[in-house]
């Protein structure tokens, strides 16, 4: 294949890079710059690397509306759960309030360490509820 030449300037610590790499993978200089304008030319590889941005920007999306799917159920299952104990929860008397304190300190205590065993274990409840929702969901659109 015929060859053209070019005279092109680079700033001298490129010119050096390219020397060292030359010289390391030894090769002349000429096949290090074309495979690096080859490179910067080819329409192939910007296409390419739009592409796995575009299918990474796809995958942080549908992550985040997991996230935020998950929030929401958080936060209504939370609110159901605090409007049902304020409702059914009578107020304590004052001879019991201490009592009553350290029960609760007990039983927050063990909750706790439930939790954190449920959440070292694998699937948490949030993920379970997921996936009992999506099979529903699944269940009831075949039946339609």
């Amino acid at each position: 294949m015929k060859k053209a030449k070019i005279t092109a300037y680079v700033d001298a610590a490129l010119f050096d890079e390219i020397n060292e790499l030359a010289a390391r993978r030894r090769v002349p200089k000429t096949q290090i710059i074309e495979a690096a304008l080859a490179s910067f030319l080819s329409p192939d590889s910007a296409e390419q690397s739009e592409a796995a941005i575009v299918r990474r920007l796809d995958r942080l999306t549908r992550s985040l509306e997991r996230l935020e799917r998950d929030q929401e159920i958080t936060t209504e299952a939370l609110a159901l759960f605090v409007r049902f104990w304020l409702t059914t929860t009578p107020p304590l008397p004052d001879d019991t309030y201490s009592a009553a304190k350290a029960k609760g300190k007990e039983r927050y205590g063990g909750f706790v360490k439930t939790l954190s065993r449920r959440l070292s274990k694998g699937p948490t409840f949030a993920k379970e509820l997921s996936r009992e929702i999506e099979n529903d969901l699944r269940a009831t659109e075949s039946q339609s």
